[in-house]
């Protein structure tokens, strides 16, 4: 059995991450490329190849914005080595680590000192134009936003959706097999229930989170996810993983 990259205590190694992540690409028959570059460092995403005429909605997922948040993305890839077969069965955009400089110096900024999350609608931002270079003209048909919060007292979540009935509660019971939902009232300003943000309108921001933009966008729903940053790394992970099973399962069939 092979051993767990986190083993070796390697939750902050891009290069090591990016391996994974190319390892898998070759076995899920995933597209990985290079879409930007940051000093040194590629910034990568990844695709399911499109057929010419497959013109279905694209599923969205994204970590590591801020790179003290080191749960997400090794949650994403854990998620996709158990899941092969779905890439296969729906479209895929996956953006593996959009701060890879972050991650490194385990720092939530990225090499300019700029937190991503508030610049998806800064445009001259050389990797936030690239990043619009690559989603423009897609359909979407949710955005999964991956995060950690080192205030986070358990797993709580954002859920912009302007129209269908709320899932963040039925994501949030499934995610508290692995950790604790945050029960305060009140979280990072906003009002909450059940470790539960909804988010019917958008709030006034001078910088615009990933999650908005997207919405902006036309993706119907996008729910941002956030671990507990001060629990255990390897129950965070798991966390991260049941997130996502449990906003494809219940988000795509919201509605129904």
């Amino acid at each position: 059995m092979p051993v767990h990259p986190l083993v070796n205590h390697r939750a902050h190694d891009y290069r090591a991450l990016v391996r994974e992540w190319q390892a898998l690409a070759k076995e899920a028959g995933l597209k990985m490329e290079v879409f930007a570059r940051v000093g040194e460092l590629p910034v990568y995403v990844l695709r399911t190849r499109d057929a010419a005429k497959d013109t279905r909605p694209t599923i969205y997922l994204s970590a590591g914005i801020h790179g003290d948040e080191p749960a997400a993305p090794w949650g994403l890839l854990a998620w996709a080595r158990e899941n092969v077969a779905r890439f296969k069965e729906d479209r895929y955009l996956i953006f593996p680590v959009m701060n890879p400089h972050g991650l490194i110096l385990n720092t939530r900024h990225d090499q300019d000192g700029t937190d991503l999350n508030r610049s998806f609608n800064a445009t001259e931002h050389p990797l936030i134009s690239a990043w619009h270079r690559v989603v423009a003209g897609r359909q979407i048909a949710m955005g999964i936003c991956l995060h950690e919060d080192y205030d986070g007292q358990g797993n709580y979540l954002y859920e912009l959706n302007p129209q269908s009935p709320v899932v963040g509660n039925k994501i949030l019971k499934d995610c508290s097999r692995v950790l604790p939902i945050d029960q305060r009232k009140r979280i990072d300003g906003r009002a909450a229930k059940g470790g539960l943000i909804v988010r019917r309108v958008l709030p006034e921001m001078p910088g615009q989170p990933e999650a908005i933009v997207l919405h902006l966008m036309g993706a119907p729903l996008t729910l941002t996810f956030e671990s507990p940053s001060e629990f255990s790394l390897h129950d965070r992970i798991e966390a991260q993983k049941t997130f996502i099973q449990s906003a494809l399962e219940h988000g795509l069939r919201r509605g129904g």
